[in-house]
């Protein structure tokens, strides 16, 4: 598998979130390989998105990395209890990035379906099997992505995303990003993606 370049990352926030839409997402473990299809994501710009943690140039410890180079892993806990993995873009010091909101598990669903639900596969019961990666806090336990992969370049070999092995059209959708009703006008912009 072929492993995105930096020169992809650093491109437009909005054409990075889409085309990484059928991308697979790999996650190494104890030298197993998890693999998932991206599924849905969602751009965040901070010069003109009330959304994004950076807008208005909000330089924090949490969010200096969005400042840096695009390629980078920015992973943060919401409710005190879920991780988010945001993929950085565009040129250094214009904080963007991109949330990864669902994936499709490809390779080894065993092993995270013990990380995610403490079981195997085939003792989960049918809503659990339907909501197994199908969020941010859910594939990043799925995939044990933790704070300690934040700043992880995503060309290592711990976690990154790969092509395809062909090329396929996608039909993609396009929606208003979730849970974000406190951005004001930036509510609406439809910056979701999804397959």
């Amino acid at each position: 598998m072929e492993k995105l370049t930096k020169s992809f990352y650093e491109r437009d926030t909005l054409t990075v979130a889409q085309d990484l839409l059928g991308k697979l997402l790999v996650r190494e473990i104890d030298g197993e390989k998890l693999i998932c299809q991206i599924t849905e994501v969602e751009a965040y710009i901070a010069d003109i998105d009330k959304a994004c943690h950076a807008y208005g140039g909000k330089k924090t410890e949490r969010t200096k990395v969005m400042f840096g180079p695009a390629g980078y892993a920015y992973v943060y806990l919401i409710y005190g209890m879920y991780h988010c993995l945001n993929v950085v873009t565009e040129a250094e010091g214009t904080p963007c990035a991109v949330l990864i909101r669902g994936v499709k598990p490809i390779k080894n669903i065993e092993k995270m379906s013990v990380l995610r639900y403490g079981k195997k596969y085939n003792e989960l019961n049918a809503y659990q099997r339907k909501n197994f990666s199908n969020g941010p806090g859910k594939l990043c336990k799925a995939l044990q992505i933790t704070k300690k992969e934040n700043k992880m370049d995503l060309l290592s070999d711990a976690l990154y995303i790969c092509k395809e092995n062909e090329i396929i059209n996608y039909d993609i959708k396009k929606g208003k990003r979730i849970n974000i009703d406190y951005a004001e006008e930036a509510k609406d912009f439809l910056w979701r993606f999804y397959l």
